[in-house]
């Protein structure tokens, strides 16, 4: 019986530590939650204001064409206001992205042969492969690679990868090098496997897990956001998004996902 004490100190103890720590996580993300609703309503204030900024912009631009100046000071004038009006969009593209990578994701799932949604996206984008000399391949399996997916969400995830692959191709100044980007699915051992390979630069060794992190850009002008969106939607729906680089030549997104018959 005297034995058992302090064994049953110790578990007492444990058990209040337990508690407390289960009631500080708690409160942390209690605070995470607020954070995340104030921060979103702040980019939504902002956004507002800067769209009317944009518009103000635009309409002054147009008064400035028929404004009786020399043509020197107007076009002076014109560019001033034309930086301007690049300015709110960027400044509006930063803010949508943030949106989306803030904001709750919520899926409206159905099961769908994953092959298709590629194919979809591949015609979609294909013009502008096709402009920006860059070589598109689709290469899937040949049985159905079926899937629980948000069509709309995987796709999103998708075209930033997409996006991603043909602006490191087309950075590079050797003009000579193929550009070629390949979309393929596979499907086994229980999973459905997207990747996206491009023939790009390549991503160095120790930045392969850093350009999953907010506000980390390879790309020129991009926000950051991309990567860490396409990582959040694809595991929402349950699945991995994995990175493969060799400097050189090239890089390899994977998006694996949980294979469905139902």
């Amino acid at each position: 019986m005297v034995a058992t004490v302090p064994v049953l100190l110790w578990a007492l103890r444990r058990a209040t530590h337990r508690a407390r720590e289960a009631e500080g996580e708690s409160r942390d993300n209690q605070r995470l939650a607020e954070l995340g609703a104030m921060t979103g309503g702040l980019a939504h204030e902002i956004k507002n204001p800067l769209s009317t900024v944009g518009l103000n912009a635009q309409l002054l631009q147009e008064d400035l064409q028929h404004l009786e100046i020399e043509a020197d000071e107007r076009d002076r004038l014109v560019h001033r206001v034309e930086t301007l009006h690049r300015e709110v969009d960027r400044l509006r593209g930063i803010l949508t992205d943030f949106l989306e990578y803030a904001g709750r994701i919520k899926l409206d799932v159905q099961l769908r042969d994953v092959r298709e949604v590629v194919e979809e996206l591949g015609d979609f984008y294909h013009p502008q492969c096709v402009q920006s000399g860059v070589v598109m391949r689709i290469d899937a399996c040949a049985s159905r690679a079926m899937a629980m997916i948000d069509e709309g969400m995987l796709k999103q995830a998708l075209l930033n990868l997409v996006l991603n692959a043909v602006q490191a191709m087309t950075s590079t100044e050797d003009s000579t090098d193929q550009k070629e980007l390949i979309l393929r699915v596979r499907h086994e051992d229980g999973r459905v496997t997207i990747q996206v390979v491009d023939t790009g630069p390549g991503i160095p060794q120790d930045m392969l897990e850093e350009i999953f992190h907010p506000y980390v850009s390879g790309r020129r002008g991009g926000t950051g956001l991309g990567l860490p969106t396409s990582r959040r939607i694809v595991e929402e729906h349950g699945g991995r998004l994995l990175v493969e680089s060799e400097p050189g030549r090239g890089t390899a997104f994977s998006i694996q996902l949980p294979e469905s018959s139902a």
